[in-house]
Order: structure tokens, then C-alpha cells, then sequence
């Protein structure tokens, strides 16, 4: 890589329509084999690391000799753009190789093992597989492991598929266990026996009886590739011949890409830059941990160096400054916006409408419904949310999570709702209706075959009224769970129904009957996942309160807010999402409700990855941040006070009117030229430069530009 570690040389690559900052000028010619950046959020990270890649190829480095990998493949088409926006020219951008770690790994798999295997990367696809799974699983061990307990529902499916993947991201399935007993491995993973059979079984399959790989799933390239370097480190020989390495988002790193990418810069002439932000590590589930930015890559490489990343370029020094005090670490901004933090404070029960009111005051001043996001701990949120929206007609979308009434929980409840009053046929959506005769079967705790199952979904749904026999039909005969025989006494009390009932009552004796929360905790095996179902519901029940509604009144409220949920729209609409959805992405102005002492944080999940959802949500925005929470100050989330605004405020002011009546300053105007081959002769002599890395030549700041008249371009 010639003159790469030159350091006597000013950069040569000059990024379009902007001027670097010292931090990233140093980032751009560090000369060390390994690279970390410690970013802040919104610090510009991915321009960062294309004005590197810029660098490079005005260093004459072949574009074909540069890899950049991301996590997503959002991040990766984001790094596709920066280096177009910095000004790498579209025919080099499409020669370097910019990927995900996935599509990097199913490539170099696809090159050994010449064949293309199939990828599965939604959980649907993914099912068939896990099913199969489950039935190997008992035909194998069938008598043989005591409290092996195999569902087939699709919540249990969702659970299963969540643990192999984490079993896979960390290289926990990796290990060594031949001469181990299944407690003993169970005990080494960290997970219940029956997960490990089941996952043991699905990568028999998955893996096939030597005659290939047969399927992929989300991660599985990685640590399929992870895997075969452990067993054959020459394979990292085969990998093309890479001198510069650069992955962004590096706070994903999981034990699998951490594996690849040590294969990957283990070459003599090859160099890594990476920038990640510890603080946004809050992807645990597929391995993603601080411990590869804080301690990994430095036993790894005791010669690294590291450079940062302080300054903000998404939101203005107000809340660049609270975040500093919040994670006691240097953040600034040098935006001349005062990037707005407000409080909003709700007694018991009314915080949905105080977030109708900051969206209500957020248009009045004149700003797109688009533009806002209400970012939530956990979906069960939204209900109160949802529908203080729709009675005050604002329309939203839900992109990354099911609207509160299409979740397994409420479904269950409308089934029951609807078996009351015989009125399956209000619920318009034949997806929605067999998803409600889903979590019926799920709730009872039915043990119904695959394809009796999707046999009643599919009659039910075409014929609305079958849905009064739904468990006379399938639980006669049967073996009964003690919650199913509680559902049929329930039915029998639903039958008898008067539909003037006020609604709650009604929904609390089902809760009461079928003991709702408990059932949670057997289908939903995490605690916190079954404490956030228990929450989802008593917001529902909460819900059908509201007003003194009749069941009838309040099943005919609740299809019309699905109704008008569901409407396609392209415009004039609030986001609301979950935190951990919101990482990557930003918005004009955040609303985070709810922020409540048991809340956020919550006190099921620990105390730094709780930190780190707050700062990636409350970093999210640019111009207006809106925190939510109780009246009661003993109540409110200890994040707040963390945060120091009041501390904090002065000092933003004069950092914004500091970075305002700072001097403008513009990159030199380089005036490039349509020279041609044949002419760069000509235009060399007269005192062109040729800029490399844009294959352009071009007539430096400040020299008369009469001579080039021709080649100018317009």
C-alpha cells in the first residue's frame, strides 16, 4: 500500500462539501495496523471511515483491495452512500466490497464449498425446520430425559429459534462437549435441556448427513465460517487479498464476526479500522458486548491505537452535554442548535395523553407528524399510546413490532370476546382471525398437531361462526391440560353472557379463571418476557375500563381502532417503536414516556444495558427531545436526574452561541476538469493534480484558472 504510513504528507483525498475535524483528519492518516474509534452518538462515524476509504484509494489502493463490513444490511447501504455523499466516484464504490458480515460469510462458504446454500432469514421460513426438530427430538429421546416438555405453538418456535441463535452468535455451541452428559451441557450453556436437544437436533438437520448444508438462518453464515476457521485455520488463506479492513456499527461485535475478522487482519500487509460507541451495545441476545471494544481487541493487538469521535453532528450542544454527564464521558456538538430537552409529568394513568399532547404541541409549531417518534422500553407500552391516538385521531405505525390488539395476549382476550358474543366476523382481517384461533390453542395450552392446527385456522377463519366450537371440537377426546379444562369452563360462563356487560368485568373474570399471569410464565419462559405480556395485559383490561364500556360497545371499539390502525399511510403519521428497533436511525423529535423507577429502568434486565437503551433512545433526535414521567419525583426514572440538565444548561447555551458566531469555513474549492486520456499531458504540464481516489484531474485552490478554460467542468 504505497505511501499508506507516510506521515509527512497532508491528506490527499479532500472529502466533498466538507472540511474534517482534527479527530477525524487523525483518523483518516493514523498509520497503525489496528484502528479502534471510540464514537459518540451521531459522531459521524461512517463518513469517518469513508473519508479513510478515500484516503486510501488516493494512496492508489485498488478499490478491489478494501472490504467494509457492517451488521445490517441498512448499514451496509449507509456506507454505500457515505462514500458516494464524501465523493468516491459510483464506478469505485461499486468495485469495493461493502458487506455485512452475513453476505461476507455465505460468500467465502459459497466459494469452498462451491454451492449456493439457501437462505432463511425470517423465522417463518425457519419453521418446518424447528418443527422437525422438535419431533427428532422426541422420537430420540423419547423416555430418555426426564421434564422434557416440546411445543410446537409458535411462540415456543420464536423461544427456540431466540436461544440457538444465541448459542451460535457467542460460539457457545462451538464448545467441546463429547464426553459430556445433556445436564452437564445444559449447565455449560446455560440453557434448559430440552432447548439444547432441540437445537442439536436443528443443526442435524440444518448441517445435513454429509451431504451439505441444506439451509442458512439468520447468523448462520457467520458461525458456519466461524466455525470452519476454528477447525481450518488455512481456510482464511483463501479469503481475498485485503489491505484495508473497516467495519462500522462495532458495537455489534459477537464472538462469531470477532472470530472472522481475526482471520481477516491476521494478514501481514492488511490494516483494521473499526468504530464502535460502548454505550450502544444493547444487541446481548445475538452476543453483542462491550468487551470486545473495552478489553478483546486489546489483548488481541496490544499495539492498537485508539483515536475519538466526541463531537455530535445529529443534535446541538444541550443535549450533547446532558448525555456527557449521563455516561461520564467527553460528548460535544459543534451544531449551532439548541436541540430542545423538555419534561412532561403525568399522574397515575395519564401518561398516554400527556404523549398525545407533545405530538398535539409539536405540530402546532409547524412540524411533520413524520418526524416524530415515540420510542418505547418494551411494546407493552403502547397500549395506552396507541389508543389515546386513535381517540385523538393521530395516525401512527408500529414498522417493528405488532399494534398492541394483534400481539398473542389480546389476541387471546379477543377470542374470548368474540366466542362471548358470537361475532368472529368483526374482525374483518382473515390474517388477524387465525391468528386470534392461534393464541386461543396457545393460552388453553393445546397439544394440537402442526396441521390440525393450521386445519382450524384455515376453517375458522373462512367460517367465522365455527368459532363457538373451537374447543368442544378439539379438546373433546384429548388428553386435557388443566388450562384447557379451565377454558371450557370459561366458555361454558361466555355462553351465558349478557353482552350489557360492563367490559371489564367480564375480562377480569377471564383473567381470574384462566390465571392469565401465571399461564404467561409457562408460555413465555423468560421472566421478563412474561412479566412484559402480564403488563400488556392489564393495559387491555385498563383499556376496557375507560368509560364504563359494555362488552358489546367495547369489542365494536376495539375492531374500529384496528381498522383505523391498519390504514395504509405514506404521511401525517407518528412512529412508535421499541428502543432497541430505534438503534441506527434518527428523527426530528423523540418523545420517551413512561420513564418510571420499575419501568425504565427495569429491574429484571441489568442496570448498563438499561443505561444503554436510554442513551441510544434519547440520542436518536435532533432537534426536540420530550421525557415523560410520573408527577410523583420518587417515581421517576433515575435516568433523568442522571442526565444533569439543570447543571448542564448554561454551558449549552453558550456553546450554541459559540458554535453560531463561529467563522465560516469551506473546504478549498477544487475546480475539476473533463479531461480526457489523451489530454492529461496538457493539462499535467499546466499545473493539474490527479486526484486518485475520484480519477479526476483537477486544478488546486488558489491557481489561475484561464489555461483550463476548455476542460472546465460547469
Amino acid at each position: 500500500m504505497p505511501a499508506m504510513n507516510d506521515t509527512t504528507n497532508a491528506p490527499r483525498f479532500t472529502p466533498r462539501g466538507l472540511i474534517p475535524t482534527e479527530e477525524q483528519r487523525a483518523i483518516q492518516l493514523a498509520q497503525n495496523k489496528i484502528v479502534l474509534i471510540d464514537a459518540n452518538a451521531g459522531a459521524a462515524k461512517t463518513t469517518t471511515l469513508a473519508i479513510r476509504i478515500g484516503e486510501a484509494l488516493a494512496r492508489n489502493l485498488a478499490p478491489e483491495q478494501i472490504l467494509a463490513l457492517t451488521f445490517t444490511p441498512e448499514a451496509r447501504d449507509v456506507m454505500r452512500q457515505r462514500l458516494l455523499d464524501v465523493g468516491v466516484p459510483y464506478a469505485s464504490v461499486g468495485k469495493i466490497d461493502v458487506l455485512t458480515f452475513e453476505d461476507f460469510a455465505a460468500r467465502e462458504l459459497g466459494r469452498r464449498d462451491h454451492d449456493q446454500v439457501p437462505s432463511c432469514p425470517q423465522a417463518r421460513q425457519l419453521k418446518q425446520y424447528a418443527l422437525a426438530a422438535i419431533e427428532q427430538a422426541g422420537e430420540r429421546y423419547a423416555g430418555r430425559v426426564d421434564g422434557m416438555d416440546l411445543r410446537t405453538h409458535h411462540i415456543a418456535i420464536s423461544q427456540f429459534l431466540d436461544v440457538q441463535l444465541t448459542l451460535k452468535a457467542t460460539m457457545a455451541l462451538d464448545a467441546d462437549v463429547e464426553y459430556m452428559g445433556l445436564d452437564e451441557i445444559a449447565e455449560l450453556l446455560n440453557v434448559p435441556v430440552t432447548d439444547y436437544i432441540v437445537t442439536d437436533e436443528y443443526e442435524r438437520l440444518r448441517l445435513g448427513s454429509g451431504e451439505g448444508t441444506l439451509f442458512r438462518g439468520p447468523y448462520d453464515a457467520s458461525y458456519d465460517l466461524a466455525r470452519a476457521l476454528g477447525a481450518s485455520p488455512d481456510l482464511a488463506g483463501e479469503f481475498p487479498d485485503y489491505r484495508i479492513v473497516v467495519c462500522d456499527e462495532l458495537h455489534d461485535l459477537n464472538e462469531a464476526a470477532f472470530r472472522i475478522l481475526n482471520a481477516l487482519i491476521a494478514k501481514p500487509r492488511c490494516f483494521f479500522i473499526g468504530a464502535g460507541d460502548k454505550d450502544q451495545v444493547i444487541h446481548a441476545k445475538v452476543g453483542a458486548s462491550e468487551e470486545f471494544l473495552r478489553s478483546r481487541f486489546g489483548l488481541a493487538y496490544p499495539r492498537l491505537q485508539r483515536y475519538p469521535l466526541s463531537y455530535s453532528y445529529r443534535h446541538g450542544p444541550h443535549l450533547a452535554h446532558a448525555m456527557a454527564q449521563f455516561k461520564s464521558k467527553p460528548v460535544e456538538s459543534n451544531l449551532p442548535l439548541h436541540t430542545v430537552i423538555s419534561e412532561r409529568y403525568y399522574e397515575a394513568g395519564a401518561g398516554a395523553a400527556q404523549v398525545v399532547a407533545a405530538v398535539q404541541q409539536w405540530k402546532r409549531d409547524g412540524n411533520a407528524l413524520d418526524g416524530c417518534a415515540v420510542l418505547l422500553r418494551e411494546r407493552h407500552q403502547s397500549v395506552s399510546i396507541e389508543n389515546a391516538l386513535i381517540q385523538a385521531g393521530i395516525g401512527y405505525k408500529t414498522p417493528e413490532m405488532a399494534s398492541y390488539l394483534q400481539r398473542e395476549e389480546i389476541l387471546f382476550l379477543r377470542g374470548m370476546i368474540a366466542i362471548a358474543l358470537r361475532d368472529l366476523g368483526a374482525v374483518k382481517s382473515y390474517e388477524v382471525r387465525t391468528a386470534i384461533v392461534e393464541a386461543l390453542a396457545i393460552f388453553a395450552e393445546l397439544d394440537l398437531p402442526p396441521a390440525r392446527l393450521e386445519q382450524a385456522k384455515f376453517a375458522i377463519a373462512k367460517d367465522p361462526q365455527l368459532l363457538s366450537d373451537f374447543f368442544s371440537v378439539y379438546i373433546e377426546g384429548a388428553q386435557q391440560r388443566d388450562a384447557a379444562q379451565a377454558v371450557v369452563e370459561t366458555v361454558g360462563y361466555l355462553k351465558e353472557l349478557d353482552p350489557e356487560t360492563p367490559a371489564l368485568t367480564v375480562l377480569t373474570e377471564i383473567c381470574q379463571r384462566l390465571n392469565l399471569e401465571k399461564a404467561a410464565r409457562r408460555i413465555f419462559v423468560r421472566p421478563y418476557e412474561a412479566s412484559v405480556v402480564g403488563k400488556s395485559i392489564a393495559g387491555f383490561l385498563d383499556a376496557a375500563g375507560s368509560g364504563e364500556q359494555s362488552l358489546r360497545a367495547f369489542w365494536a371499539a376495539i375492531n374500529a381502532g384496528e381498522a383505523f390502525a391498519s390504514r395504509k399511510r405514506e404521511k401525517d403519521f407518528v412512529l412508535i417503536e421499541c428502543v432497541a428497533n430505534a438503534k441506527g436511525k434518527e428523527f426530528a423529535h423523540v418523545i420517551l414516556p413512561f420513564l418510571e423507577a420499575d419501568e425504565f429502568p427495569s429491574p429484571l434486565c441489568s442496570r448498563i444495558e438499561e443505561e444503554n437503551l436510554f442513551y441510544v433512545g434519547a440520542t436518536r433526535t435532533r432537534q426536540r427531545l420530550t421525557l415523560i414521567s410520573p408527577q410523583d419525583s420518587t417515581r421517576r426514572s433515575p435516568f433523568i436526574a442522571q442526565m444533569k440538565l439543570a447543571r448542564t444548561a448554561a454551558g449549552a447555551d453558550a456553546a450554541v452561541t459559540r458554535n453560531g458566531n463561529a467563522p465560516a469555513s469551506a473546504a478549498p474549492m477544487r475546480h475539476y476538469l473533463n479531461a480526457t486520456f489523451h489530454e492529461k499531458d496538457q493539462v499535467k504540464a499546466l499545473g493539474a493534480v490527479y486526484d486518485l481516489a475520484r480519477r479526476a484531474w483537477f486544478v488546486p485552490p488558489g491557481m489561475d484558472l484561464k489555461p483550463f478554460t476548455r476542460w472546465l467542468r460547469s
